[in-house]
């Protein structure tokens, strides 16, 4: 594979942004260095000595990052791992802690709520954990007790950070569904826990449009018979429900208080997308999410009191459930609900500007729309207190990284890449590190992440399977429903046993930094020359008049002689004939002339998971002939009907 992902020559890479030493100094990633150095004897002076050591002796680094922390175990640990092996490691044997308790333990402001209609709500932390109490006293008068299951119909907001927490509290577990969700796709998820209580909105608003879930609220409640209570936020006064409010003032002045949980409890359920399935339900334990987060947030991400974090979110994404882990280390949560593009695409940088935000997560598909319509957010709002701008969801291309540099100012681009299944960010940024042009800035500490060759051998500066070596505290703890572990067992340590194989094509570059170029099992093999889908759109949804795009290879062993074909979506006013011409000539001399697809067709819309990911495998299995059924849920899919072109292709 090339260098085209960097955009430039081979061993010419292109520094963007470099720390600034006295910040460098001030970090909490330097605090903890020099903490090592103080209770540990470690020398460990640059990002890369703490990296090797962090991958080399786990019960080193995971125990002295929870001292670090101030992690506080009602029980003790007999020791921090007791079983080094993937799967089935034992981490904090013995140990007993509360994640709730953690998140609230701090002071000042800790929740803001920013509506796309313009409301506004702010919740201080003395504030929050008076609600938590009494949510908390609520479940408790429903009958929730430790290892029952509390689900969410909720957006973005503290009523859902509430009942979390609440929840987790208890020792109950936590799963939310965003309320754009149709009811099938809600059902398969919250039917398969069987929950005790359902959080649910009887509507929400996005776009500047209204929406009515009652429906789908209704839905669950017939398809899921273990519910013994509904709680409606926000109104609506629907037979044989609860109001929210109402069951809060119930229960206003109960006490804060905590439950002490072992350490690998359940402490919510994740799900994969389930575009060829029913979606699997990926448990995490409280203390793996604990340590895990505590280590991104407060080292990598150099975030604690006084900051003020958001990431643009919904509460069926896993970055809901890492947004709301700022409150771990003293941060302040923002919270959007609503479209990023209501009333236009500034509306999150005017967010941003208001609430003086710190760090500013989004997704590489919004930083490109910002890209694309020219906006340059640093000559229209003050952005002087924003320190980072974090990317993740699909590879930055190096467009984009030039974008955050020019438009929004002296700011860090934090490009991560990781996923539901950990929770986490395994390859990532940190504060004493520069950022190189298209490039991630590291492997995340504590994460043993090495890039494969077809032999399950280690590569250096070659494009290779993503893999992580060691075992980490937020791996999964299981698979809801998957009792002997056999379906974990072939998601992740099928191809190389004992590793994690994640499914994406990654490059480690010799200084330690990595590229990403997109899912390994929808890779481009071109005449023997391999190349991440990442790539390809980069070209092509640079051209003027393509809207988005979706590439398939329908060749493989099978079917040597395949076709390369690119569906585009184009913008109005841009007929295909004008523009194909200027799509063949770029993939030409900017990939390879391999790479310039058989065919181009026009769409309507690009087929995307409820997360928003293009439905790349499954169109692949489609066209290769699968059955459809078989070959995707259009339940997974947030526009079904866009299959529809994919399926009269094959029928012609």
């Amino acid at each position: 594979m090339t260098d085209t992902q960097t955009g430039t020559a081979a061993g010419s890479p292109e520094p963007l942004w470099t720390p600034d030493p006295d910040r460098v100094a001030a970090s909490r990633m330097a605090a903890f260095r020099d903490w090592l150095r103080a209770q540990r004897g470690l020398d460990l002076p640059d990002y890369p000595s703490l990296w090797e050591w962090s991958t080399s002796d786990l019960e080193g680094f995971w125990g002295a990052l929870a001292e670090f922390t101030s992690t506080r175990f009602h029980s003790p640990p007999e020791r921090v791992l007791a079983v080094d092996a993937t799967p089935g490691a034992v981490w904090f044997p013995g140990a007993t802690l509360n994640y709730a308790e953690h998140a609230l333990r701090h002071e000042g402001v800790a929740v803001v709520l920013r509506r796309e209609d313009g409301h506004r709500a702010e919740l201080t932390y003395a504030e929050l954990r008076a609600r938590v109490a009494a949510a908390r006293a609520a479940l408790r008068a429903l009958g929730v007790v430790a290892g029952d299951r509390v689900v969410g119909l909720v957006p973005n907001t503290p009523e859902a950070l509430i009942a979390f927490l609440a929840a987790a509290s208890l020792g109950a577990t936590w799963s939310s569904c965003s309320p754009d969700f149709g009811a099938p796709a809600v059902v398969d998820r919250f039917a398969q826990v069987t929950p005790k209580v359902l959080v649910a909105v009887p509507g929400y608003r996005y776009g500047g449009r209204d929406y009515d879930v009652r429906p789908v609220v209704a839905r669950v409640r017939a398809a899921v018979p273990s519910l013994v209570a509904t709680v409606l936020v926000g109104g609506g006064d629907e037979p044989g429900t609860l109001d929210w409010d109402a069951l809060l003032a119930e229960h206003a002045g109960a006490e804060p208080a905590y439950d002490p949980v072992p350490f690998d409890h359940p402490l919510w359920v994740l799900y994969s997308s389930g575009t060829t399935g029913l979606p699997k339900g990926i448990v995490h334990g409280h203390g793996g999410i604990l340590l895990e987060h505590l280590k991104m947030l407060a080292l990598h991400s150099d975030l604690g009191p006084g900051d003020r974090f958001t990431w643009f979110t919904t509460t069926g994404w896993m970055m809901w459930n890492y947004l709301v882990s700022g409150l771990l280390v003293g941060a302040t949560a923002v919270l959007y609900d609503g479209s990023p593009g209501h009333p236009d695409l500034s509306a999150l940088w005017r967010v941003v500007e208001q609430e003086r935000v710190t760090y500013f997560g989004t997704s590489a598909p919004y930083l490109q729309a910002c890209l694309k319509a020219g906006l340059r957010p640093r000559d229209d709002h003050d952005l002087s207190a924003l320190r980072v701008v974090g990317s993740t969801g699909a590879p930055l291309t190096p467009e984009g990284f030039r974008w955050v540099a020019d438009a929004v100012g002296d700011v860090q681009t934090a490009s991560v890449s990781g996923g539901t299944d950990m929770c986490t960010a395994f390859v990532a940024a940190a504060p004493d590190l520069p950022v190189w042009v298209g490039e991630l800035s590291c492997r995340a500490l504590g994460a043993a992440v090495a890039a494969y060759d077809e032999r399950g051998r280690p590569v250096l500066d070659e494009v290779g399977e993503l893999v992580v070596t060691r075992p980490m505290p937020s791996m999964p703890v299981f698979f809801w429903g998957d009792e002997d572990g056999a379906r974990l067992r072939e998601a992740y340590f099928e191809t190389y046993p004992g590793v994690w194989r994640h499914g994406d094509w990654i490059r480690i570059t010799p200084r330690g930094t990595a590229v990403i170029y997109g899912r390994s099992d929808s890779t481009l093999n071109r005449g023997g020359v391999r190349m991440g889908t990442s790539e390809f759109y980069r070209v092509v949804e640079a051209v003027d008049g393509v809207a988005d795009s979706l590439v398939v290879d329908t060749s493989d062993a099978a079917n040597p002689d395949g076709e390369l074909l690119c569906f585009v979506v184009l913008d109005a006013g841009a007929p295909l004939a004008e523009v194909e011409p200027e799509l063949r000539a770029r993939l030409r001399t900017q990939l390879s002339p391999r790479h310039v697809p058989d065919r181009f067709v026009e769409v309507a819309e690009v087929p995307r998971t409820l997360n928003g990911k293009k439905c790349e495998v499954p169109v692949k299995r489609i066209l290769a002939g699968a059955d459809p059924e078989r070959a995707v849920s259009r339940d997974a899919l947030r526009n079904p009907d866009a299959l529809l072109p994919f399926l009269n292709w094959i029928s012609r």
